[in-house]
């Protein structure tokens, strides 16, 4: 069952067709415009809390943000939800070397690339060719978009959120909550709850009290 039922799960359903490991029940969603809804062919059947009336299915969370997919796994855990129903989704162009390791409820679309000692934690997301080098490590609810690049070494806190094309260089620190916009170079630390942006990146608000 995918949880949220956005952009990001028409992408899982279609990573999950060509894995040939899973098979997609229905889709769950809090919003009543959606409930009812066929996605894929698929109906979105109910509520995030109608995964507990199911205990026999897996479960991916689905939601773009990863806040957002911290507080359905939140709620999940509240009503008794097994942390061990999450399933992870790789799809078959990406190979999880021996070294590397992957947290349950992870999502890593084609052509993501984990190259050595790649640490990634629960619930993150990685879109389509993006790319962790040795000793990276991504804290749960990561979101890293399309075309990102990270050096070796690059530590990212707990739902960062890197925007498509960006690049952050080695031995650099993204802090929990932060966002890294898109194109952007990150060449030093990016603290925690800021919104960094440019060549090379520069919080934002600085760059607006610039123009």
């Amino acid at each position: 069952m995918l949880i949220a039922a956005g952009g990001l799960a028409r992408e899982v359903m279609e990573a999950v067709v060509v894995m040939e490991q899973f098979r997609v029940a229905a889709l769950l969603d809090d919003d009543p415009t959606r409930q009812g809804q066929n996605i894929h062919g698929m109906p979105v059947a109910g509520p995030v809390e109608a995964a507990f009336d199911n205990p026999d299915t897996r479960l991916v969370v689905c939601a773009g943000s990863g806040k957002a997919r911290s507080m359905i796994v939140a709620s999940l855990t509240a009503l008794g939800v097994d942390p061990d129903r999450y399933a992870t989704i790789r799809h078959p162009s990406v190979t999880v070397p021996g070294s590397c390791n992957v947290g349950a409820g992870t999502i890593l679309l084609a052509n993501v690339v984990l190259t050595a000692d790649v640490t990634l934690g629960r619930h993150v997301v990685a879109m389509p060719h993006a790319v962790f080098t040795h000793d990276d490590r991504a804290a749960d609810y990561t979101t890293v978009c399309t075309g990102v690049s990270l050096g070796g070494d690059v530590r990212l806190g707990r739902a960062s959120y890197l925007g498509m094309n960006s690049c952050v260089r080695e031995h650099c620190a993204v802090g929990d909550n932060a966002v890294l916009g898109m194109g952007s170079v990150l060449l030093h630390d990016l603290p925690p709850d800021q919104t960094w942006v440019g060549v090379p990146a520069r919080p934002i608000n600085h760059l607006v009290s610039l123009s």
